[in-house]
């Protein structure tokens, strides 16, 4: 999915911060994150921001992943754990799609698989008029 590839290098806020694509396909992505000082709050625990711009840049791969324009106009996420090291994964999931909407799920593992944290947005698509 070239165009989805090319959206990611576009992000520069989400290569700024150390995410990294690994897969995406219609209605998904799968991207990581190395756990660096940059991600630590002042409790010593990866930033919440860190988590939800991880799960956040999954998301947008996933949304725009057809090539039709969608931005996104509703998220939320819950926190299960707290990291400190090692890697994050987020895996964003198509849960809906028509036309206008769509929304997914992502979730946030650590290395060894347990959850981090829960995402669940919504995006509004510009999909052109027939």
């Amino acid at each position: 999915m070239k165009h989805t590839e090319t959206f990611f290098e576009r992000d520069t806020y989400a290569r700024h911060t150390g995410i990294e694509l690994l897969d995406v396909g219609p209605g998904r992505a799968r991207v990581r994150m190395v756990i660096g000082k940059v991600h630590a709050n002042s409790h010593g625990t990866v930033h919440g921001g860190a988590i939800y711009t991880l799960a956040d840049a999954a998301f947008a791969l996933a949304s725009n992943s057809y090539g039709i324009p969608a931005a996104a106009i509703n998220a939320t996420i819950a926190y299960m754990k707290s990291a400190r090291s090692g890697t994050l994964y987020a895996e964003a999931t198509e849960f809906s799609k028509n036309p206008k909407l769509a929304t997914y799920t992502v979730e946030v593992t650590d290395e060894s698989g347990e959850k981090i944290a829960l995402f669940q947005g919504m995006v509004y698509r510009r999909t052109p008029r027939q």
